[in-house]
């Protein structure tokens, strides 16, 4: 498929007009229009819902345009990597990193990396594990920081030694926020908010054992910035690892770990057999060289 199509369907659904699209492409209208015509009948499809003076997205034409999004980036990524291969070390390194202690080892890779190679840039995507996975297994992330335990089937990893602590996050008023540690017995029946990777959910029901039946979770989170808000109102426990707080400043709220401690070990991680731009392949050696040093 002709990537300059994709590049006028995107100025429709944008523009919410042919006419509108057309000017900014700098070709005609039934030109424009023609293309789009084609390009419906060629998925076999309708994009777009034409009205009088305005067009918008069918529901294919929205799950089309999520897609074509997806593309045309991985394809401006691949002529950048290109057009800087070999040249002075510049261009985007994407990274992804959980909410976690891990979090606070990405200042200093790129400080200390960009004093060396100031012409790089950094794309962070902040995610939890499995969404990281799909981004780096669509080309979309170079590298990724993940909590363990993670899949590594496909992946080439290397241990960070940075560990996290699991607990359990609560208004600081409280009554249980008077406790050193909580305990499994201590939230027993009360509603929980959980990470919804299903890897990690798993080991928190194993943690609960014989008691399993007795979890009431209120609701699955992936990241913990709207969960803060229902714990803030008093709704729920959060379960989280230290770091996701730490990085957050929050005097209304309190984080209690687990006992028995509960730990969370943390990996880098990237596709077998994947080649990298040079300024990924230099700063994944340089992650990797300063911890080892």
């Amino acid at each position: 498929m002709d990537v300059r199509v994709l590049k006028y369907f995107l100025a429709v659904a944008k523009e919410g007009s042919i006419t509108k699209a057309a000017e900014k492409l700098y070709i005609t209208q039934p030109t424009l229009s023609r293309q789009i015509t084609e390009l419906e009948k060629e998925l076999g499809t309708t994009l777009f819902i034409r009205g009088n003076r305005k067009v918008t997205l069918t529901t294919g034409g929205v799950l089309y345009q999520q897609r074509v999004h997806e593309i045309i980036s991985l394809l401006n990524k691949a002529e950048q990597d290109i057009t800087e291969y070999g040249k002075t070390v510049g261009g985007t390194v994407t990274i992804g990193c959980v909410e976690t202690t891990a979090s606070l080892l990405l200042p200093d890779a790129i400080e200390k990396f960009s004093s060396e190679y100031p012409m790089v840039r950094y794309e962070l995507y902040t995610a939890y594990g499995d969404d990281i996975r799909d981004k780096i297994d669509s080309g979309h992330l170079d590298i990724g920081i993940f909590v363990e335990p993670v899949e590594t089937a496909k992946y080439d990893t290397f241990p960070l030694p940075i560990s996290d602590v699991w607990g359990v996050l609560m208004r600081r008023d409280d009554p249980l926020a008077k406790k050193e540690y909580i305990s499994i017995d201590d939230i027993a029946g009360l509603p929980l908010l959980l990470p919804n990777r299903r890897i990690i959910s798993d080991e928190i029901e194993s943690w609960f054992g014989k008691k399993a039946n007795s979890l009431n979770v209120l609701a699955h989170y992936n990241l913990i910035n709207n969960t803060i808000l229902l714990v803030e109102r008093g709704l729920g426990y959060a379960l989280s690892l230290r770091g996701a707080s730490l990085i957050r400043l929050n005097t209304s709220l309190l984080f209690v770990p687990l006992t028995p401690e509960r730990k969370a070990g943390h990996v880098l991680a990237w596709r077998k057999n994947r080649l990298f731009s040079q300024a990924a392949s230099l700063f994944r050696e340089h992650i990797i060289n300063t911890l080892n040093a």
